[in-house]
């Protein structure tokens, strides 16, 4: 595929008064929205209708599954998306799904609703979250898109952090059904006069309305390319396999922690690791426009493969905890690197459809991971099979990751 080297532009990134730092500001607000209700608030609505309905465990997760893997079908198209109806419109267009997605799984009552919500939430899903956030930010940056995206994705920690006990707590308030109302109305007066103040045309800098007229190359040409591309194919693969462990263990750390070191200090340990990624993303935000991107990937793959093996083996309470900070590390920085190495490494007028096609397969794949990790534990009678597991999968990861392609095929 072509190098893309960084452009120069007479547009100065590093001003605090560059349009694009506005952007930023609008992405980080759309992440709280988005995670908080799309990935971690997924809790949320499980203990909720379980309480509330009685049905099954099973029923409900399976509606969770759903949703990511609708989702993740969904996600592939979001940079066609955005190169056809520009960034604003989409913004939108996600938030007013995300919005009718709360809505409606505050307002269900049988199974049925549950799975429709869901595939509501998956539309909302896919235009609020890595896909959207990426594709958008790539229209206003180029020497500085590390350190946009991942401050703007520290939205999606905040929306963790903050966004869910806010949630539980207006839930024990007034209830479930309408503290999910109320979320949608205070997205909608949040970010809708931001989103339509805020977000502008985009400046011209890589050819994007050429682009978005011309397509010299349609968009399932450049997806078939790519899935035949090794460059391509081992950083979706490694990141596939990495955030299959990470949300695997993640999912699975407070059931793993409860019975060695109390639920008191499992739940702080819980705490610490969205904390780090924070830490994390904001100073690798720092530094990760200058860094070889593959490296940094597998050295954080590493970097979490070794605390996994703390975590299995070391059961004292502070080091636990201190292993649960070293992993936290660099998980914000997992779903920032891929589209840095995407954009090093292909050309821009590609950009929005590759980046939107890992996300989804990446998607795919991290969907199942609660659940092998889950049989897992069930077959052994403990984690420690399924957490070697994700050690493996981490340190697979770490080596194929540093395949970088022998040959580059033409994407534009």
């Amino acid at each position: 595929m072509l190098d893309n080297p960084h452009h120069a532009t007479s547009l100065d990134e590093s001003s605090v008064r560059y349009e694009g730092w506005r952007i930023v500001a609008v992405c980080f607000l759309l992440a709280t929205f988005g995670w908080g209700l799309g990935f971690y608030g997924q809790s949320v609505y499980v203990a909720e209708l379980q309480r509330a309905r009685g049905w099954p465990t099973t029923l409900i997760s399976a509606g969770t599954t759903f949703f990511y893997l609708f989702g993740a079908l969904l996600v592939v198209f979001v940079g066609e998306a955005v190169r056809n109806y520009g960034p604003r419109l989409c913004l939108i267009a996600g938030t007013l799904a995300m919005a009718a997605a709360a809505v409606a799984i505050g307002a269900v009552r049988e199974p049925w609703q549950l799975y429709l919500a869901d595939a509501v939430l998956a539309f909302g899903w896919a235009g609020t979250s890595l896909a959207m956030i990426t594709n958008t930010i790539s229209l206003w940056f180029d020497h500085k898109r590390g350190m946009a995206i991942s401050l703007a994705l520290n939205g999606a920690s905040f929306g963790g952090i903050v966004g869910v006990p806010l949630l539980v707590a207006l839930i024990g308030h007034v209830g479930f059904a309408s503290a999910m109302y109320a979320t949608a109305g205070a997205m909608l007066v949040l970010l809708l006069p931001v989103i339509l103040i805020l977000v502008g045309r985009p400046p011209d800098r890589h050819g994007w309305h050429a682009a978005a007229k011309a397509k010299p190359q349609s968009s399932t040409q450049i997806r078939s390319q790519a899935l035949r591309d090794v460059g391509f194919l081992t950083v979706t693969i490694a990141f596939a396999l990495v955030l299959f462990a990470q949300v695997g263990f993640i999912v699975h750390l407070i059931s793993f922690l409860d019975p060695v070191i109390g639920r008191e200090r499992a739940a702080v340990a819980v705490a610490v690791l969205p904390a780090m990624a924070v830490v994390g993303r904001v100073l690798f935000s720092l530094v990760i426009d200058r860094l070889d991107q593959r490296l940094a990937s597998a050295l954080s793959f590493l970097s979490q493969a070794a605390a996994l093996l703390v975590v299995i083996n070391l059961h004292n309470d502070y080091v636990l905890i201190a292993a649960c900070a070293v992993f936290g590390f660099s998980v914000g920085n997992l779903i920032t690197l891929p589209s840095l190495i995407v954009q090093q490494e292909f050309d821009s007028a590609a950009f929005g459809v590759l980046i939107s096609l890992n996300t989804a397969i990446n998607q795919v794949t991290y969907a199942f991971g609660p659940g092998v990790v889950g049989a897992l534990r069930d077959l052994s009678g403990g984690y420690s099979l399924p957490f070697y597991l994700c050690i493996v999968l981490e340190v697979m990861a770490a080596a194929l990751i540093m395949v970088r392609g022998v040959s580059k095929a033409k994407v534009s």
